[in-house]
Order: C-alpha cells, then structure tokens, then sequence
C-alpha cells in the first residue's frame, strides 16, 4: 500500500536566482496512483521557483503523439520523441519496429521537437534476448538525430560499454546527452572528452551516490544539464515520492555544492548549454 505521505506533493524548494531548464521529464506519466497535473499547473509551479522551460519526453508512440499536441499548446515546452529501448524489444517481436521508428521520425520533425529520444540500451529491465533490437532501434534514432539536426537524447543502464561503442561506430550527433547521466569519474571524463554533455538528476543528491557525484565533480560546467526525470529519481529530502519539475533547485544547489560553485554561477552555465544544445524556446 502507498504511504500518504509518498502521495502528497513536497513542499516547494527556494527559488534559484537565475532560471534554468528541466532538460528532461515526462509530464504525461502518473505515479502511484496518483494522476499527474494538468500540464499548466505542472509549468506554473515550475516557472514559480526559477525553472522555467521543460523538454518534455515522449518515449513510445502514444506519448511521442501526445508530446507534440503539448509542446504546440505551451511555449515553455519543447519535445522530445522516440522508442525507449524497453519499448523496443515489443516492437521487433511484433514486426514494427521499423513502422515505429518511422512514426517517430515524422513526429521529430515538428519545429518544436528537439530531440531524438530518449534511446539508447536497457539492460536492466530487458535480457539478453531484447539487446539486438535494442541495439537496432539505437542505431536507427542516432540516424535520425543527425537527419534531423536535433539533440540526441540516450537512456543508459547498465549498459554504458555498449552505448559508447555504438556511438562511435554511428557517429554520435553534434548535441548528444547522456540522459540521467549513471557512469563513474572515467566514462564522464570520456564523454567530455567526445563533446556529450552529462544530464544530472536527483540520484545524483542520494546519500548512497559518492561515485556520481565524483564524476559531476570532474565534469567541466560547459558540458552540464540538470533534469528530473520526473515523475521519478526525487532527490533528498524527498526520495521515493513523486518527482516534479518545481523540485529541479534541490537537485541544483546539490550540484553546486559538490562542485564548489556559486548557485547564480551554475544556474547560468545550465541555462546556457540548454539553449546550447535545443535553441531558443
């Protein structure tokens, strides 16, 4: 059973000095039962504490169809459209994952589309038998990022070997983010090294994620985003219940913290390389 608590809405964090942009979170997607809020609500309470542009992630078909109907509606959101790659596997069993990538390829064609994803590997939820679709369905959204000149967003878990490997051998797009960044000190060293940027979330505050943290740490400001993720991965003090984009100057003055920065500092550098990487709003 949900503890009431865990539904409850978390109380609003300090305002940041200098906005900056959630770069990735799914406002279509509920939590424990509890629906999520119409999206202007979801824009305002944001807006209200210094967070005020989303990027908006669509990551199968319906929420690809249903992320470009918002991001048309509401000017502080721009999308992003893709197969998650746990998606992916279902799609190949069936015979259309080709027919999906080629849906999501329309779609990323909205101007107010920005990204390709998130793709990428899942080796988590999915076993061996779903990792060459996975792989396939990578290979194709990397194509199409540069098709289309739009951001590359990549989901990686467990899997961070086989999505540098493939990024390689595809030639990753001028703007790729490794979503919910996961990797220890040498991957982050090795993505800067490439030109990635690395997207933090709310595990990166999480008492139990030292490594993470040493990797932000090692990470040059021009190469950093902030993000949600949410409704999931809350950071502290609220961990384990619904995530929301309000909740982004935790995570932000968590990072400041660990890279000994002045808040205004990182907020201007985060603002900046979201511009950077997905233009104007």
């Amino acid at each position: 059973m949900t503890d009431r608590r865990e539904q409850e809405r978390p109380p609003a964090p300090e305002p940041l000095p200098i906005p900056v942009v959630d770069n990735h979170c799914h406002l279509d997607i509920s939590r424990d039962g509890t629906p999520a809020p119409p999206v202007s609500e979801a824009v305002a309470a944001a807006a209200a504490v210094g967070v005020d542009r989303l990027v908006q992630i669509g990551c199968d078909r319906e929420a690809a169809r249903w992320t470009v109907q918002v991001v048309q509606q509401h000017p502080q959101v721009v999308g992003g459209v893709a197969i998650h790659p746990n998606e992916a596997p279902g799609h190949a069993a069936a015979g259309d994952l080709e027919q999906a990538v080629e849906e999501v390829a329309e779609l990323a064609r909205h101007p107010r589309v920005r990204v390709v994803g998130e793709t990428g590997l899942d080796y988590y939820r999915t076993g061996p038998e779903g990792v060459a679709a996975q792989q396939e369905s990578f290979r194709r959204h990397i194509e199409l990022a540069k098709q289309t000149g739009k951001a590359l967003q990549i989901h990686d878990r467990d899997a961070h070997e086989d999505v540098l490997r493939i990024l390689a051998e595809e030639g990753a797009p001028d703007r790729t983010v490794l979503h919910c960044y996961s990797g220890d000190m040498a991957m982050a060293r090795e993505c800067v090294r490439r030109g990635y940027y690395l997207s933090f979330a709310g595990t990166v505050t999480f008492k139990n994620a030292r490594d993470l943290r040493n990797a932000l740490a090692i990470t040059p400001p021009e190469h950093l985003l902030v993000e949600t993720d949410a409704p999931y991965l809350t950071p502290s003090p609220h961990r384990g219940r619904t995530n929301a984009s309000y909740l982004v100057p935790l995570t932000v003055r968590a990072m400041a913290a660990t890279l000994n920065v002045a808040v205004p500092t990182l907020c201007q550098a985060l603002s900046a390389n979201s511009e950077t990487v997905y233009g104007p709003w």
